[in-house]
Formats: C-alpha cells, structure tokens, sequence
C-alpha cells in the first residue's frame, strides 16, 4: 500500500490548490491513501465544515488536526458525524469528535491515529498511554496503524516514533510547518519522519504574511496573523507499507 501524507494546509488557498491538483497527484503516484493536516485550513487558525469537506472531495482520505482543531464553531458538530476528520486523541473526552477511525482501503483496514504533544503545549493527557489504550482496545480491528504526532518538540516526536516502533506502522509529524529531513525506517520496521512541513504559501513566515510576526517576536505586542503572499506548494512523505513494515519513506513536494 502507497500513503501519502501532507504536512498543515494552511489557508483557503492551499485547500484550492489541493481540490485543483491532488487527485492527478494520486494518480502520478499511485496513491492508496492519503492523510492531511488540516488544523489551519481556513484563515490560518481552524477549519470550519466547508473547507473539512472540500478537502475530503479533493482526495485527501483522512483530515487530522491539532492544537487549532476549535479554532472554528462549525467543527465541532461536523466533527461529531464525520469520521474521516479526526481530532487528538489525548484532548479531554468531553471533545467533539474522535482521536482515531479505522477506513478500510484496498481490503486493508488501517486504523488511523491523531495525537497532541505535551512539550510547548498545553496540558493533554499522555500522548503514550492514550494511544496504548487505543491500541489495546482496537487490537484485532485493523491489519496496520498510522499514527499523526502533532507537536512542537523535535525529542517528544521521535520519543514517540520510537516507543511505537513496530506497533504503529507509519509515523509522520506536523505542526511546525517545516519539514524535516530526517525520513527513515525505525528498527523494528516503522515508517517515520519529524514533521511533514506544510501545504501553503511560500511568501510568508510558515503561511503566514511576515510583517505581523515580525512585529509580535520584536514588540511582544499582540498582531493578526494573516495568509501569506506567494505561491502555494504542497510538502509531504509517501510511505510504502509492505505485509509486515515499512519498506520506502520518500518527500514530495508539488
């Protein structure tokens, strides 16, 4: 099986550019599944229902999210009736929605997970023992996990790659909207990289216009972000899953 990962989609513009170009890419590609990060889709912080959908019929299989998931009211019912768009696992229960789902592909059932770091964040329940119990209480409902660690920190991430090692198939992080070049094969046959980076303008500071965040790092004042200027491009990872691991971890961008 071919998955393919995209890194944060920042702003309406990037989900437009993934509804114009994403399923070619699929195609390009061959493609089987495709997870995104969705949690700064519309005016950088959020996603409402509209713009959750659209990516879901643009080809993306999967929306995960992160410390912006209730950035916009509307998601929080979408999130309720909507499986394919999953929020951290580790978020309070009281949440809407849910941390995981498990979509079936090709004859494959790949169970799905979304996960917040604690380091920089705010104070989620363990993000190793939340998905340990997931795990547990889904073993025998999936052939293979793959597994979104949305965090800040470099350490917690591959703390998590590596704990997982074996037991979650594939492992890719976001938030940062950087990408990392550190994609490789864990020891026991996980797939894995740092962070995915991002599907957004290029013309700004990680999506965002410049002259706001220069403004809050030199004053400390408080400034609105907004979508960068420039041309969108699209960072992600395909892993290709074999029987018992991972057997390729490769970027693209497009």
């Amino acid at each position: 099986m071919r998955i393919l990962a995209l890194g944060d989609v920042v702003g309406n513009r990037a989900v437009e550019y993934l509804r114009q170009r994403l399923w070619d890419v699929r195609s390009r590609e061959r493609i089987d599944l495709v997870i995104a990060n969705g949690e700064n889709a519309t005016d950088v912080r959020g996603v409402c229902a509209e713009d959750a959908k659209t990516l879901l019929d643009a080809g993306v299989d999967v929306v995960t999210l992160g410390n912006h998931t209730f950035g916009k009211r509307d998601i929080y019912a979408y999130l309720e009736n909507e499986s394919r768009v999953i929020r951290p696992a580790n978020y309070p229960s009281e949440a809407p929605g849910n941390g995981y789902t498990v979509i079936r592909i090709d004859g494959w059932k790949i169970l799905c997970i979304n996960v917040i770091g604690r380091v920089y964040m705010d104070p989620f329940a363990s993000p190793f023992d939340t998905v340990d119990k997931i795990l547990s209480r889904e073993e025998g409902n999936y052939d293979f996990a793959v597994m979104d660690i949305h965090a800040e920190a470099t350490a917690e991430k591959l703390a998590l790659a590596h704990w997982f090692d074996g037991r979650v198939r594939v492992m890719f992080g976001t938030h940062t909207h950087v990408p990392t070049a550190d994609e490789q094969i864990l020891p026991k046959g996980s797939g894995y990289i740092t962070d995915l980076g991002m599907c957004g303008p290029t013309g700004g500071i990680i999506g965002t216009a410049k002259e706001p965040v220069i403004e809050k790092f030199r004053t400390l004042m408080p400034t609105q972000f907004t979508l960068a200027e420039g041309a969108i491009a699209a960072h992600g990872v395909i892993f290709d899953v074999g029987e018992t691991k991972t057997e390729q971890v490769k970027r693209i961008v497009f």
